[in-house]
Order: C-alpha cells, then sequence, then structure tokens
C-alpha cells in the first residue's frame, strides 16, 4: 500500500491529510492501515479519558483503582509508539525528547 503524508493532532484527536491552524503536531507517512489503527487507538484513548473524568467526580472510586486511567495510559503510549514509527524525522525527535516511550517500545 501506498502512504501518504498527514498531520496529526494527538490532543483533538485530528488526523488529516490537510494542514491547516493547528493539527500539524505530528508529521506521519502512513498508509490506510496505518491511519485506520491509529486512528483507533486514539479514540480509545479519548474514551478513556472521558470515563477518567466522569470517575474524577465520584469520590467512591479511589484513583489507585481507576481502570480508565489504566487504559488511558496504554492507548497514549501505544499512539505515541505509532507516531513515532511513522513520523518524519521531526516528528521522530520531538517523541524521543518527551521521553513517552522506552527503548523496548521503540
Amino acid at each position: 500500500m501506498e502512504k501518504g503524508k498527514y498531520y496529526v493532532n494527538v490532543g483533538t484527536g485530528e488526523i488529516s491529510k490537510n494542514r491547516y491552524q493547528n493539527n500539524d503536531d505530528y508529521v506521519i507517512h502512513a498508509n490506510s492501515e496505518d491511519i485506520a489503527l491509529l486512528r483507533a487507538t486514539m479514540e480509545n484513548m479519548h474514551g478513556a479519558s472521558f470515563d477518567s473524568f466522569i470517575r474524577a467526580h465520584i469520590p467512591i472510586v479511589p484513583y489507585h483503582n481507576d481502570k480508565a486511567n489504566d487504559e488511558y495510559d496504554i492507548n497514549i503510549t501505544e499512539a505515541f509508539r505509532m507516531l513515532h514509527q511513522l513520523g518524519d524525522e521531526q516528528t521522530k525527535s520531538h517523541i524521543e525528547s518527551m521521553g513517552i516511550l522506552s527503548d523496548n517500545h521503540m
């Protein structure tokens, strides 16, 4: 499959072939399968974030026993691993400087 250039904003969950406004936090080169997997991972991350928000307003559930937080952490790490793998040199360098990925994930 042919790879195309995409612009990604993790905060908003946006993945676009067109660059505009602030959607170019990360630049990747990916095929349609890569994009589908990245989109699913980012949707899972945002879903877990919402669940965690809800949990934060229910004081009966202790923070350390919160599956939503664990799921968010797993999904954001996976999203950044994928961005690093598919990214251009600037994207790879930025993600490496963040220290979000350990050596065994890259």
